[in-house]
């Protein structure tokens, strides 16, 4: 079992709801949050300040197995998102964002990125010459955009970005919010296939309710997700990509073999651990026994 590493931003969600709540969040770090209790592997890159945000979020992480690289603490401050839930919960983000990356002198064998840390400068420059340095090597890069417009520019110079980090990933999601701020008026399909123009090997684009198609250039298949009383939604997207890379951590070589049962297995999975964090209060990703025992299956 490969190590994986995840570089982006961990951040503090400030959530109003009934109440005010400091939780520790940031997509690329529910992800490596979400690989570390379910088992795999994992060092996360990211930049926080030295300070008890800062500390509040690496106990978070540590508690659950995830490794911070040397150099994380590099920030002035640790970021912080405002979040406001609507009565249906359906999160609004206000953000206070300082995003740099630490050096890291290996080219992972697995490398995750995405959000505000593939986007924002100082960071996303380096995130990208990592990126980079991860595919010439021979590794698999996934990639998660998880668009957040209010910290982007022009959707069209976005775009560009978007396409240079995709071009070198062997796995990418989308959800279909994503696909509509990158690609406005396009069908899903015609999406998928602008993603294999660019080189993705395996594609996902995620429709919340609605489930996710999930797709190689040989194969597209369409997985329901699971009906569920929703709490929130926070975390939801990022159970789904951390579930889906756990499953794949061993079929790096033969990612674009996988038939029809391969990629309904894997939705199915993701799905069901995307159910179990929707079921909860803030972003309380599912352990591997959590999954497998919703899945009516033996614990490990």
């Amino acid at each position: 079992m490969h190590r994986i590493t995840v570089a982006g931003e961990a951040l503090v969600d400030i959530v109003h709801d009934d109440a005010t709540r400091e939780i520790p969040g940031g997509s690329p770090a529910n992800v490596a949050l979400g690989l570390g209790r379910l088992g795999a592997p994992v060092e996360f890159a990211t930049w926080l300040g030295d300070d008890a945000h800062g500390r509040q979020i690496a106990d978070h992480l540590e508690a659950s197995g995830v490794e911070l690289v040397p150099g994380v603490f590099g920030a002035t401050r640790t970021s912080a998102a405002t979040v406001r839930l609507t009565p249906d919960g359906q999160p609004s983000y206000e953000f206070g964002i300082e995003w740099d990356l630490p050096h890291l002198p290996h080219a992972p064998r697995w490398l995750h990125t995405g959000s505000i840390g593939a986007f924002v400068q100082p960071g996303a420059g380096k995130v990208r010459e990592l990126v980079q340095r991860t595919a010439a090597a021979g590794g698999i890069v996934s990639f998660d955009p998880n668009i957040r417009p209010a910290l982007l520019g022009d959707a069209a110079a976005e775009r560009v970005w978007f396409e240079q980090l995709a071009a070198d990933a062997t796995v990418l999601k989308l959800s279909d919010e994503d696909a509509a701020w990158l690609y406005p008026g396009d069908s899903a399909d015609v999406v998928l296939d602008r993603l294999f123009e660019l080189g993705v090997t395996l594609a996902a684009i995620t429709t919340g309710a609605a489930g996710a198609t999930l797709a190689t250039t040989r194969e597209r298949i369409a997985v329901p997700s699971e009906r569920v009383d929703v709490v929130d939604t926070v975390g939801a997207g990022d159970t789904y990509m951390a579930t889906l890379i756990w499953q794949l951590q061993d079929t790096i070589g033969t990612l674009d073999a996988l038939d029809s049962i391969a990629l309904t297995r894997l939705g199915q999975v993701s799905a069901s651990a995307a159910a179990i964090t929707v079921s909860r209060r803030g972003a309380d990703l599912p352990t591997a026994d959590d999954v497998l025992t919703a899945l009516g299956e033996p614990t490990r």
